[in-house]
């Protein structure tokens, strides 16, 4: 048994600092990285490229629609060419920050909004794809099982890798519980530890109403902008490997 651990980073900003970083760091297997457009100033980019790089972390590019302003949280009604190449840009921002750093972009993932899109909306997961392949068709593509994403990056001859959630409430047909709902956002240390192994190991979880649903994932993920995230990492990690699973990156 093996599973990847992933989270969110290089999502602060200017005077704004939004996670930690260097502590997430050292816990997961792959980086989802701000690319600019819901959040990451470049310094913060090269940053977190240089610290991913010097504990083995693997780089992947968090792409958003271009919403600095709300956090890439709201639905923009993007052409496929505009969001084509809004993905293509930043995914040509991050990577400079990789070179540098001595690695490169190896997988790409959408943040907030796109991500819930992709999952329904042919559209805008087809332009997704459209950058990744224009730009590395080596890329692997993260995602929600069963999406419409995945789909498409499996069409487009790119790695499709389905990932779950321990730190959101699933709702009975696979989907996260909204944000803006009760209990959406789970924080409790056992609850995480409990989550990922079950996911990793029974590929299941229990949704917000208290039903089981299959859910085949690769790479678990946890919000590196969720309270005390550092620990719900910690916490998932440490129960994995008691567990029995292996913690590897599932890109090369």
């Amino acid at each position: 048994m093996a599973i990847d651990l992933n989270s969110d980073v290089g999502e602060s900003y200017g005077a704004w600092t939004i996670g930690d970083d260097e502590s997430i760091l050292r816990l997961v297997t792959s980086a989802n990285v701000a690319c600019g457009f819901h959040g990451g100033d470049p310094s913060t980019l090269r940053t977190v490229c240089t610290t991913a790089v010097s504990h083995g972390v693997k780089i992947g590019a968090q792409v958003s629609y271009p919403d600095l302003i709300g956090f890439g949280r709201r639905f923009l009604a993007m052409s496929h060419a505009e969001l084509r190449d809004a993905v293509l840009y930043q995914l040509g921002a991050l990577d400079a920050f990789a070179q540098v750093g001595g690695s490169e972009v190896a997988y790409l993932k959408p943040h907030g909004a796109l991500y819930h899109a992709t999952i329904d909306d042919e559209t805008h997961a087809a332009a997704v794809v459209a950058a990744a392949a224009e730009y590395d068709p080596s890329l692997a593509i993260l995602g929600a099982p069963g999406s419409a994403l995945l789909a498409a990056a499996e069409a487009a001859g790119l790695e499709p890798v389905p990932e779950a959630f321990i730190d959101r409430a699933y709702r009975p047909d696979g989907r996260l519980v909204d944000r803006s709902e009760s209990g959406a956002v789970v924080t409790d240390l056992h609850v995480i530890a409990a989550r990922a192994v079950r996911l990793a190991v029974d590929r299941e979880v229990e949704t917000i109403d208290g039903t089981v649903i299959s859910v085949h994932a690769r790479s678990l993920c946890v919000h590196g902008d969720t309270v005390d995230a550092v620990s719900l990492v910690a916490a998932a990690r440490a129960a994995l490997e008691a567990a029995g699973v292996g913690i590897y990156p599932f890109a090369d």
